[in-house]
């Protein structure tokens, strides 16, 4: 007789890990009949408790409303069901905090999306109050489809150490690495509103518990297709893993030299608390320090780079940069990222049509916001850190700002070549195909500062 022992164990196993899940020492946060252990924090709209369900009501001219546990929670497994009507913006705040001496106690921290629009970004991670997206859902469309609106989800956030990952209907969203807070309260939001049609709509949320003991007995295996936005400073193992390394260490120039010179420019730089920043001097291209490159050439890769501007700052992010090309003044030639005030440097209104903008291919592609629908603007913060991912397969090349997608090209295309043939950049033979090239940061003679930077070769 054929035994099929495989199947057999399969089957076992199955009941095993649910009876593991079910077994789980919950806590339950909500008792389904008073708001005993919550308060509520910064704006008036009310909650009412219907059915056993905490109701949120949305109310015109206040600021966003947050119903927050009396006891804070650092690693945790958190579990509840929520129903949103359309066109309400909500979130469930963990980690978070509301202290006297940060605006005037306004909540801020990790907020799980709640996201009924057409853009869809349910449980990405929004930084409520202070650095903004940390992980929309740009790079995760089977996780962006999981939300439904008008009828009931069930919500996984899970909390470990700087492991914030959150699932949607069992079907994994988010896998966020930080370590800026390590513990806080729970909120639900009702979203400030600002039209009179939007007053009135409710979402709610029941069956909300939590695992706070053993939690890495309880934690679910992440999909190995759900990218790991990582803003911790240190690779992890899954970063290891995927072929991921540091290219600046954050303490030594190992691995650098000035692009002009044989050694690191004796000046213009310096490194403090793995930040390295270029100095000001006046805003004068390549004048100080200079240009800093990697010893290294690369092909086909994905870089990422965290970077903050001063008021008014310019500087650049380049590659495929041949630091022969260009002897005499000024910055060496290659591709190049644009890092820039727009708000307040002259440049940005200079080039065509707001080519020499932030995230721009400078002086050749415009960046505009292409993987958030009916987003309008690009999502940087002027003064605050900003994430540049820089991808190259090949001739295909992506430019990244703050996990939203703004530059797409072919350097090989003939599209391409017209460009380049309109630009600064037309007398330089070959520009933007080389086959390999350094990577350069640019000193533009204005303070601006990189950390995390990190690469992986395809």
């Amino acid at each position: 007789m054929k035994r099929n022992y495989p199947l057999l164990l399969l089957l076992l196993i199955i009941p095993l890990v649910s009876y593991s899940q079910a077994d789980a020492p919950w806590k339950t946060l909500f008792n389904g009949k008073d708001f005993d252990g919550w308060t509520k924090k910064n704006g008036t709209a009310k909650y009412e408790i219907k059915d056993g369900a905490i109701v949120g009501i949305s109310e015109l001219n206040t600021p966003n409303t947050f119903l927050c546990t009396e006891e804070d929670y650092g690693d945790f497994i958190l579990e509840l069901e929520v129903l949103l009507e359309y066109g309400l913006n909500s979130g469930i705040q963990i980690r978070s905090l509301s202290k006297p001496d940060y605006r005037d106690g306004r909540v801020h921290g990790y907020q799980i999306e709640l996201d009924p629009s057409d853009r869809r970004w349910t449980a990405g991670v929004y930084d409520e109050a202070r650095r903004g997206w940390l992980y929309p859902m740009t790079r995760n469309p089977k996780g962006a489809d999981a939300f439904m609106v008008g009828t009931w989800n069930h919500i996984r956030i899970e909390a470990i150490g700087p492991y914030i990952r959150t699932w949607v209907n069992g079907i994994q969203c988010a896998n966020l690495v930080d370590d800026l807070t390590d513990s806080g309260f729970i909120g639900l939001q009702v979203h400030s509103i600002r039209n009179e049609d939007q007053v009135g709509k409710s979402i709610q949320w029941k069956n909300i518990r939590i695992i706070t003991e053993d939690v890495e007995k309880y934690r679910m295996d992440p999909d190995p297709d759900v990218p790991e936005f990582n803003y911790s400073g240190m690779l992890t193992e899954h970063e290891k893993r995927t072929g991921w390394r540091m290219l600046w260490d954050g303490k030594t120039t190992n691995g650098w030299r000035g692009a002009k010179l044989d050694h690191v420019p004796e000046n213009g730089w310096n490194m403090s608390d793995a930040v390295l920043t270029v100095e000001e001097s006046g805003g004068g291209e390549s004048r100080n320090g200079g240009d800093i490159v990697t010893i290294d050439t690369y092909s086909d890769f994905e870089l990422i780079v965290d970077f903050k501007m001063t008021e008014g700052a310019n500087s650049g992010i380049k590659y495929f940069v041949d630091p022969e090309l260009n002897k005499g003044s000024g910055s060496a030639i290659g591709l190049e990222f644009q890092v820039l005030d727009d708000e307040k440097h002259p440049d940005a209104k200079q080039g065509v049509n707001g080519n020499r903008t932030v995230g721009s291919l400078y002086d050749l592609i415009r960046a505009d916001n292409l993987s958030e629908p009916g987003g309008s603007r690009k999502r940087v913060s002027g003064t605050g850190w900003n994430r540049a991912r820089i991808v190259v397969k090949g001739g295909h090349v992506e430019h990244w700002l703050n996990n939203i997608k703004v530059v797409e090209f072919d350097r090989f295309s003939q599209m391409f070549a017209s460009l380049v043939e309109k630009s600064k950049y037309e007398k330089w033979e070959n520009f933007g195909r080389l086959p390999r090239g350094h990577i350069l940061l640019q000193d533009h003679g204005n303070t601006v500062s990189f950390k995390n930077i990190k690469i992986r070769e395809f």
